[in-house]
């Protein structure tokens, strides 16, 4: 079925590779950003010029990021530490919006739920993580709010 529409449409590949696109979350995490999109423009925009010359707009790496999920995911299995008989597991919330919104929530409405933490009442998701006695990650997890 041909589009009959005036609006154009662009294909086109992004520029930047997978391993430039892989390089950039695990850069963030090691050098301990806050928030990515300030990492993202003010480092990785000014900063690394060299390293990145065929480097996306931010609003653009962000909708491609998914694509480096399989590869991340590889990383982690890699780099994870080993079990030494001792283990100590947390979570942690992640809050989706403010108590007031959760019924005009509508981007996680269905997968996200209320749950409980030590501070309180939150709705969205928990990050579950289980470290050795060393401080080495062994397995990470995201689970409704609602799961222990």
């Amino acid at each position: 079925m041909l589009d009959t529409s005036d609006k154009q449409r662009r294909n086109r590949p992004g520029a930047m590779s997978l391993s430039e696109m892989t390089t950039i979350p695990v850069l963030f995490h090691t050098m301990l950003g806050r928030q990515f999109k300030e990492f993202f423009r003010g480092t990785v925009c000014r900063f690394m010029t060299a390293e990145f010359p065929r480097r996306l707009s931010y609003t653009r790496f962000v909708a491609l990021i998914l694509r480096c999920a399989v590869v991340l995911a590889a990383l982690f299995e890699t780099l994870k530490g080993t079990c030494t008989g001792l283990s100590i597991a947390d979570a942690t919330p992640l809050v989706v919006c403010h108590n007031l919104r959760i019924k005009r929530h509508k981007v996680f409405k269905g997968i996200a739920q209320r749950g409980k933490s030590s501070t309180g009442w939150f709705y969205g998701f928990k990050l579950h993580a289980v470290i050795n006695h060393q401080g080495e990650l062994l397995a990470i997890k995201v689970t409704p709010g609602n799961v222990d």
